[in-house]
Protein backbone atom coordinates (compact mmCIF):
# COMPACT_ATOMS: atom_id res chain seq x y z
CA UNK A 1 0.00 0.00 0.00
CA UNK A 2 1.23 3.68 -0.76
CA UNK A 3 0.14 6.79 0.25
CA UNK A 4 -0.64 9.42 -2.55
CA UNK A 5 -1.75 12.86 -1.95
CA UNK A 6 -3.61 14.96 -5.16
CA UNK A 7 -2.97 18.51 -5.38
CA UNK A 8 -4.87 20.48 -8.37
CA UNK A 9 -4.16 23.03 -10.41
CA UNK A 10 -5.29 27.17 -11.31
CA UNK A 11 -8.98 27.07 -11.39
CA UNK A 12 -9.65 23.63 -9.71
CA UNK A 13 -10.74 22.09 -6.86
CA UNK A 14 -10.32 18.06 -5.24
CA UNK A 15 -12.86 17.84 -7.60
CA UNK A 16 -10.86 17.24 -11.03
CA UNK A 17 -9.27 13.43 -9.28
CA UNK A 18 -12.24 12.00 -8.42
CA UNK A 19 -11.60 9.16 -10.98
CA UNK A 20 -7.80 9.23 -10.20
CA UNK A 21 -8.81 8.99 -6.56
CA UNK A 22 -11.75 6.06 -6.54
CA UNK A 23 -9.08 3.71 -8.99
CA UNK A 24 -6.16 4.59 -6.02
CA UNK A 25 -8.44 3.24 -3.65
CA UNK A 26 -9.71 0.48 -5.54
CA UNK A 27 -6.35 -0.58 -6.04
CA UNK A 28 -5.88 -0.73 -2.01
CA UNK A 29 -4.01 2.46 -1.88
CA UNK A 30 -4.34 5.14 0.70
CA UNK A 31 -5.35 8.66 -1.76
CA UNK A 32 -6.52 12.01 -0.23
CA UNK A 33 -7.24 14.98 -2.71
CA UNK A 34 -6.77 18.78 -0.93
CA UNK A 35 -9.08 21.89 -2.42
CA UNK A 36 -6.65 24.92 -1.87
CA UNK A 37 -8.15 27.97 -0.43
CA UNK A 38 -10.47 30.16 -2.07
CA UNK A 39 -10.75 27.32 -4.72
CA UNK A 40 -13.67 24.28 -5.60
CA UNK A 41 -15.76 23.96 -2.51
CA UNK A 42 -13.92 26.59 -0.95
CA UNK A 43 -14.54 29.44 -3.58
CA UNK A 44 -16.59 30.83 -0.69
CA UNK A 45 -13.21 31.42 0.93
CA UNK A 46 -11.64 33.87 -1.48
CA UNK A 47 -9.83 36.50 -0.41
CA UNK A 48 -6.99 39.14 -1.72
CA UNK A 49 -5.55 37.83 1.22
CA UNK A 50 -4.28 34.57 -0.10
CA UNK A 51 -1.03 33.95 -1.90
CA UNK A 52 1.07 31.23 -2.35
CA UNK A 53 2.15 30.52 1.31
CA UNK A 54 -1.59 30.32 1.99
CA UNK A 55 -1.77 27.15 -0.92
CA UNK A 56 1.67 25.96 1.00
CA UNK A 57 -0.03 25.49 3.81
CA UNK A 58 -2.85 23.96 2.75
CA UNK A 59 -0.88 21.17 1.04
CA UNK A 60 1.20 21.13 4.22
CA UNK A 61 -1.84 20.41 6.57
CA UNK A 62 -3.43 17.64 4.42
CA UNK A 63 -0.41 16.00 4.44
CA UNK A 64 0.48 15.74 8.23
CA UNK A 65 -3.30 15.55 8.73
CA UNK A 66 -3.89 13.22 7.23
CA UNK A 67 -0.49 11.42 8.08
CA UNK A 68 0.67 10.62 4.62
CA UNK A 69 4.11 9.82 5.59
CA UNK A 70 6.37 8.08 2.88
CA UNK A 71 3.89 9.91 0.80
CA UNK A 72 3.78 10.31 -2.88
CA UNK A 73 2.63 13.84 -4.10
CA UNK A 74 0.68 14.07 -7.04
CA UNK A 75 0.68 18.40 -8.30
CA UNK A 76 -1.19 19.92 -11.22
CA UNK A 77 0.19 22.46 -13.26
CA UNK A 78 0.11 25.59 -10.89
CA UNK A 79 0.48 23.43 -7.84
CA UNK A 80 4.03 22.44 -9.36
CA UNK A 81 4.94 25.43 -6.97
CA UNK A 82 3.33 24.40 -3.97
CA UNK A 83 4.75 20.46 -4.58
CA UNK A 84 8.38 22.14 -4.74
CA UNK A 85 7.89 24.34 -1.51
CA UNK A 86 6.72 21.09 0.54
CA UNK A 87 9.28 18.95 -0.81
CA UNK A 88 11.81 21.44 0.30
CA UNK A 89 9.99 22.19 3.47
CA UNK A 90 8.83 18.32 4.21
CA UNK A 91 11.67 16.38 2.49
CA UNK A 92 10.91 13.46 5.27
CA UNK A 93 7.52 12.77 4.69
CA UNK A 94 7.63 12.72 0.76
CA UNK A 95 8.70 9.03 -1.24
CA UNK A 96 8.26 10.47 -4.79
CA UNK A 97 6.72 14.08 -5.99
CA UNK A 98 5.29 13.71 -9.66
CA UNK A 99 4.76 17.03 -11.60
CA UNK A 100 1.42 16.43 -13.68
CA UNK A 101 2.80 19.02 -16.77
CA UNK A 102 3.75 21.48 -13.99
CA UNK A 103 5.48 24.42 -13.33
CA UNK A 104 9.11 23.70 -11.95
CA UNK A 105 10.44 26.76 -10.90
CA UNK A 106 14.09 28.35 -10.44
CA UNK A 107 14.83 29.41 -6.30
CA UNK A 108 12.80 32.74 -6.30
CA UNK A 109 10.59 32.84 -9.19
CA UNK A 110 6.98 33.07 -9.19
CA UNK A 111 4.35 30.73 -11.17
CA UNK A 112 4.21 33.65 -13.65
CA UNK A 113 8.30 33.85 -14.00
CA UNK A 114 7.89 31.10 -17.63
CA UNK A 115 4.65 32.59 -18.62
CA UNK A 116 4.66 35.34 -21.65
CA UNK A 117 4.01 39.21 -21.03
CA UNK A 118 0.84 38.82 -22.53
CA UNK A 119 -0.25 36.25 -20.21
CA UNK A 120 1.03 37.62 -17.20
CA UNK A 121 -0.03 41.65 -18.33
CA UNK A 122 -3.97 40.02 -18.84
CA UNK A 123 -4.47 37.83 -16.13
CA UNK A 124 -2.72 41.13 -13.77
CA UNK A 125 -5.23 43.35 -15.29
CA UNK A 126 -8.48 41.04 -14.90
CA UNK A 127 -7.65 40.72 -11.04
CA UNK A 128 -6.80 44.15 -10.55
CA UNK A 129 -10.39 45.02 -11.96
CA UNK A 130 -11.96 42.19 -9.77
CA UNK A 131 -13.27 43.22 -6.45
CA UNK A 132 -11.26 40.19 -4.87
CA UNK A 133 -8.23 40.37 -6.72
CA UNK A 134 -9.14 37.10 -8.60
CA UNK A 135 -8.84 36.12 -12.33
CA UNK A 136 -11.41 33.51 -14.39
CA UNK A 137 -10.12 30.23 -16.02
CA UNK A 138 -9.60 29.97 -19.62
CA UNK A 139 -11.96 27.63 -21.81
CA UNK A 140 -11.23 23.79 -20.83
CA UNK A 141 -10.52 23.33 -24.71
CA UNK A 142 -6.96 24.74 -24.01
CA UNK A 143 -6.46 21.69 -22.08
CA UNK A 144 -7.66 19.62 -24.70
CA UNK A 145 -10.89 18.66 -23.44
CA UNK A 146 -13.69 18.16 -25.13
CA UNK A 147 -17.23 16.31 -24.98
CA UNK A 148 -18.34 15.40 -21.41
CA UNK A 149 -14.97 15.84 -20.14
CA UNK A 150 -14.68 19.27 -21.60
CA UNK A 151 -18.41 20.16 -19.97
CA UNK A 152 -17.85 19.03 -16.67
CA UNK A 153 -14.86 20.87 -16.11
CA UNK A 154 -16.54 24.45 -17.76
CA UNK A 155 -18.88 24.23 -14.92
CA UNK A 156 -16.99 23.63 -12.03
CA UNK A 157 -14.00 26.34 -12.67
CA UNK A 158 -13.91 28.86 -10.17
CA UNK A 159 -11.39 32.12 -10.42
CA UNK A 160 -8.30 31.52 -8.78
CA UNK A 161 -6.41 34.02 -6.28
CA UNK A 162 -4.49 36.49 -7.96
CA UNK A 163 -1.91 36.74 -5.10
CA UNK A 164 -0.48 33.56 -5.67
CA UNK A 165 0.45 34.47 -9.80
CA UNK A 166 3.79 36.80 -8.88
CA UNK A 167 4.45 35.68 -5.25
CA UNK A 168 8.03 34.30 -5.26
CA UNK A 169 9.28 30.78 -3.87
CA UNK A 170 12.36 30.43 -1.93
CA UNK A 171 13.81 26.98 -1.56
CA UNK A 172 16.95 24.66 -1.76
CA UNK A 173 16.73 23.23 -5.02
CA UNK A 174 19.04 20.36 -3.85
CA UNK A 175 16.93 19.62 -0.52
CA UNK A 176 14.15 19.16 -3.42
CA UNK A 177 16.10 17.21 -5.18
CA UNK A 178 17.08 14.77 -2.76
CA UNK A 179 13.16 13.97 -3.48
CA UNK A 180 12.77 11.49 -6.84
CA UNK A 181 10.55 13.26 -8.95
CA UNK A 182 8.85 12.30 -12.44
CA UNK A 183 7.47 15.48 -14.78
CA UNK A 184 4.55 13.90 -16.56
CA UNK A 185 4.84 15.79 -20.14
CA UNK A 186 1.51 16.32 -21.91
CA UNK A 187 2.56 17.01 -25.79
CA UNK A 188 -1.07 16.57 -27.51
CA UNK A 189 -1.91 19.62 -27.27
CA UNK A 190 0.85 21.44 -25.81
CA UNK A 191 0.04 24.02 -23.10
CA UNK A 192 1.91 26.64 -24.14
CA UNK A 193 2.70 27.73 -20.53
CA UNK A 194 4.16 24.57 -19.65
CA UNK A 195 6.77 24.94 -22.85
CA UNK A 196 9.59 26.48 -20.87
CA UNK A 197 9.17 23.42 -18.08
CA UNK A 198 9.72 21.08 -20.72
CA UNK A 199 13.03 22.20 -21.79
CA UNK A 200 14.16 22.73 -18.24
CA UNK A 201 13.21 18.81 -17.06
CA UNK A 202 15.26 18.05 -19.98
CA UNK A 203 18.16 20.50 -19.06
CA UNK A 204 21.70 19.07 -17.04
CA UNK A 205 22.37 22.30 -16.19
CA UNK A 206 18.70 23.01 -14.36
CA UNK A 207 19.09 23.65 -10.77
CA UNK A 208 22.35 24.15 -10.47
CA UNK A 209 22.82 20.40 -12.45
CA UNK A 210 20.75 19.32 -9.28
CA UNK A 211 17.69 18.11 -11.44
CA UNK A 212 18.46 15.32 -13.66
CA UNK A 213 20.12 13.06 -10.91
CA UNK A 214 17.17 11.55 -9.16
CA UNK A 215 14.55 12.45 -11.88
CA UNK A 216 12.29 11.11 -14.85
CA UNK A 217 10.27 12.27 -17.63
CA UNK A 218 7.23 10.23 -18.84
CA UNK A 219 5.87 11.74 -22.05
CA UNK A 220 1.57 10.93 -22.33
CA UNK A 221 0.51 12.07 -26.24
CA UNK A 222 -2.61 13.95 -24.76
CA UNK A 223 -3.90 17.49 -23.18
CA UNK A 224 -2.64 19.45 -20.09
CA UNK A 225 -5.55 17.06 -17.85
CA UNK A 226 -4.74 13.82 -18.62
CA UNK A 227 -6.44 12.34 -15.55
CA UNK A 228 -9.55 12.77 -17.49
CA UNK A 229 -8.04 12.48 -20.89
CA UNK A 230 -6.00 10.07 -20.70
CA UNK A 231 -7.06 8.60 -17.16
CA UNK A 232 -5.34 4.71 -17.70
CA UNK A 233 -2.02 6.04 -18.90
CA UNK A 234 -2.21 8.07 -16.16
CA UNK A 235 -3.09 5.59 -13.42
CA UNK A 236 -0.43 3.38 -14.73
CA UNK A 237 2.18 5.94 -14.45
CA UNK A 238 1.06 6.38 -10.31
CA UNK A 239 0.38 2.73 -9.83
CA UNK A 240 3.98 1.53 -11.07
CA UNK A 241 5.03 4.49 -8.72
CA UNK A 242 3.24 2.85 -5.40
CA UNK A 243 4.69 -0.36 -6.44
CA UNK A 244 8.00 0.63 -6.61
CA UNK A 245 7.73 2.43 -3.22
CA UNK A 246 8.51 -0.75 -1.44
CA UNK A 247 5.15 -0.18 1.48
CA UNK A 248 3.54 -2.82 2.59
Amino acid sequence: MANYLLVHGAWGGAWYWRDTLSALIRAGHRAHAVTLTGLGERAHLMSPAIDLETHIQDVIAALETEELHDCILVVHSYAGMLGTAVADRRTDWLRHLVYVDAMIPRPGESWAATHASATRQQRLSVAQASADFSFPPPDPSVFGLEGEAYAWVRRRQTPHPGHTYEHPLDFDAARVASVPRTFIDCTDPKLPTIDAIRQRVRDPGFWGGAWLPGSSVVTLATGHDPMLSAPAEFMAILLALGKSTGQS
